[in-house]
């Protein structure tokens, strides 16, 4: 890669739709976060960019599931992800938002400078319709058979199960995921990006010249695109959320959300540029800018080929340089899930492990599934802890300053003269430096990772070659060298440690007692000057018990269940009471006597109810299920001891008791031989 003046790094903007789990954060926002750090390490310029993407069809869903405005979706998550991002230390330089005024006028002006150009293909075809929600039907509202596997809960863009991505026309038995109801064809009028143009003129050829430079996976994933040939594709939906179409006469329609969110880039670079009296221009359009994407794997497609054309066909713009894009994390060997809760969620761990957040930095990036999906597992999150930051890297640190603390007052010795073993560590020092430098700009972060480790790996092994401990007596000059050495040592493990355990090299330097350090400075002789006072030695790391990851695969295992039983409509358990609180029910076997409907409602019905105690009136909500004559001379459960409640005028004295299954269909709970009016139910 060359070397810019400056560099405009980007993570993909996460739907505002839900919380964030361990796979997004593995995907597309720690290796940002390393490589950004890396980068400010070495004093470059760097503005690192994200928001919150508040546009398209799974906001809207989960608005319609939540029974609430889009607006309050994309509030609610846009704060809670902006607060998962920064308690991983995860530090944009803006989390911007696809709902802010300034986006929606940059994402305008990009489609009208489109459209002025001729870019577009305008034209009619026939989309699927909901008749009775009286709305076009966006991709995600459409589910079906996918043609590829056969999972029956494909959506219309793609199919979860086996990750092909699909057209609405192509799902088998497609129905709305509005109604229920199969939808029907009806024409409608959109503007297209011709791919197909661009593919012949251009794209193609750019994307080879990154077959060396790119990663096997990126490059892989686009050449296969470019194989089936591009189609034109519709940058423009009927839909009400999102960034309405700028053109007279298109109430109804909006921007397509593939094709507004990727703006947000430039619209969040124009939001900090503003706020910090940058020039944003120079970030996008000077060539002396290198624009990094980092994103997931279902992201290649948008990042490498369709924003690459969108920006071209502009013409002001420049072009990725890289996008480093990470394939899938699974968890605990099965595929992360939102939809079965099956997955580790941001803001959960930070609350059960406010103090493992680097552990938490480090196992993901020995596991980054760089060139093919991998795992995460909390044994092995267990074992990192424990035998590589606990006994490795914090025995290292922990020996090294309570030995200082013990011979020399916590001051850093002189070291009057390098035996040639002490030279060759530094040497081996400075090399781990050079050695990482090519691994992160690389973007090959799990070797990087390992070999930071691998400084700590050689300040343990000197320290225990060295033997300072037994040396004191005889040869204190020897140990003042020794402790020297691992003390430069350590001053150099909290630099290359930054990129990826900030919370960690804050510590490493308090303990130390210095600023924060210059990239350049890692691996040298002469960072800590003698004399200068370290702080007491404290633990860096605390080991993790057996008991505290079972707790959270357990964890797992029981939200997977409950997601399972919510899917076939079976109700979580309520809270526990106690024997005394569920001794105070009184419910007796009555008897149906006369039924009605009550007037003016569909559900209710009034009932007459023998209860063997005497006869009263109770409302039930039974009336669209059950005829008053069927149930007459029925034997009933009915709880005789609740305060009596009007209910549309009439005073209801009781409630009867009703098995309701996942259909919402209801079952009189009745004993199985008729019994006496007012036998007790125990």
């Amino acid at each position: 890669m060359k070397d810019p003046k400056r560099y405009l790094v980007t993570s993909a903007l996460p739907y505002a739709n839900g919380p964030l789990h361990i796979g997004h954060i593995a995907g597309a926002y720690l290796p940002a976060d390393i490589y950004v750090r890396y980068l400010r390490l070495k004093d470059k310029d760097v503005a690192f960019i994200c928001g919150s993407d508040e546009h398209g069809v799974p906001i809207t869903l989960r608005a319609r599931k939540e029974g609430v405005s889009p607006q309050k979706i994309v509030d609610k998550y846009h704060e809670i992800n902006k607060k998962a991002f920064k308690d991983l230390g995860i530090e944009f330089d803006i989390y911007h938002r696809t709902s802010d005024p300034l986006h929606h006028k940059t994402a305008s002006d990009f489609f009208l400078k489109l459209h002025e150009q001729g870019e577009f293909i305008e034209k009619e075809e026939e989309q699927y319709y909901d008749p009775r929600e009286q709305q076009f039907l966006a991709d995600r509202y459409i589910v079906g058979t996918c043609p590829k596997c056969n999972y029956e809960n494909a959506y219309g863009d793609q199919c979860e199960q086996c990750g092909t991505s699909l057209s609405p026309k192509e799902l088998i038995n497609p129905v709305s995921a509005l109604s229920g109801n199969k939808p029907e064809l009806k024409k409608t009028r959109h503007w297209y990006l011709p791919l197909d143009r661009y593919q012949e003129e251009w794209l193609e050829h750019w994307i080879d010249s990154h077959q060396d430079d790119w990663k096997a996976n990126v490059y892989g994933q686009c050449k296969s695109w470019l194989n089936q040939k591009l189609q034109p594709r519709a940058v423009t939906r009927d839909l009400e959320w999102g960034v309405p179409v700028p053109i007279e006469g298109t109430e109804g329609k909006v921007l397509y959300v593939w094709f507004d969110a990727p703006i947000g880039y430039i619209s969040a670079t124009k939001a900090w540029a503003e706020e910090h009296g940058k020039d944003w221009e120079k970030y996008w359009k000077d060539k002396d800018t290198s624009l990094i994407h980092f994103i997931g794997k279902d992201n290649i497609v948008f990042h490498c080929l369709i924003f690459p054309s969108m920006l071209n066909a502009h013409g002001e713009y420049i072009l990725p340089e890289n996008v480093p894009a990470n394939e899938f994390l699974n968890l605990e060997g099965d595929k992360l899930s939102t939809s079965r809760n099956w997955a580790v969620w941001v803001n959960e761990f930070v609350e059960d492990f406010p103090d493992k957040i680097d552990v938490l930095r480090y196992t993901l990036a020995a596991n980054f599934p760089e060139q093919k999906d991998n795992d995460f597992t909390w044994k092995d999150f267990q074992t990192r802890n424990n035998n590589e930051l606990v006994a490795v890297m914090g025995n290292f640190v922990n020996r090294a300053l309570v030995l200082t603390k013990k011979y020399f007052n916590r001051k850093v010795p002189e070291s009057p003269e390098l035996t040639d073993y002490d030279r060759d560590i530094l040497t081996k020092a400075a090399s781990i430096k050079e050695d990482l430098e090519d691994r992160i700009e690389n973007f090959k972060f799990r070797e990087a990772v390992k070999i930071a480790m691998d400084m700590g790996r050689l300040g343990n092994k000197y320290l225990a070659d060295t033997e300072p401990w037994s040396l004191y007596e005889k040869d204190p000059e020897r140990v003042q060298t020794i402790l020297n050495v691992s003390l430069q040592i350590t001053a150099s493990l909290s630099i290359i440690i930054e990129p990826f355990m900030p919370y960690t090299a804050e510590k490493l330097r308090d303990l130390l007692n210095i600023n924060k350090l210059n990239w350049e400075l890692a691996g040298k002789l002469d960072i800590l000057s003698a004399g200068h006072e370290v702080s007491k030695p404290k633990h860096l790391f605390q080991k993790i018990e057996d008991e505290t990851v079972d707790k959270q695969v357990e964890k797992l295992k029981e939200a997977r269940r409950r997601k399972e039983q919510e899917a076939q409509g079976i109700q979580p358990a309520k809270e526990n009471i106690s024997f005394e609180d569920f001794t105070k029910l009184d419910i007796r076997v009555g008897e149906i006597l006369e039924a009605e409907r009550v007037p003016k409602t569909r559900k209710l019905m009034q009932l007459k109810i023998d209860t063997g105690l005497d006869q009263r009136t109770v409302v039930a909500g039974i009336a669209e299920q059950f005829n008053p004559e069927d149930i007459k001379g029925k034997q009933v459960s009915i709880a005789v001891n609740l305060e009596p409640k009007k209910i549309k005028g009439i005073q209801s004295q009781g409630m009867i008791l009703m098995a309701e299954d996942s259909e919402g269909n209801l079952t009189f709970l009745s004993p199985g031989n008729k019994t006496q009016k007012g036998a007790v139910v125990r």
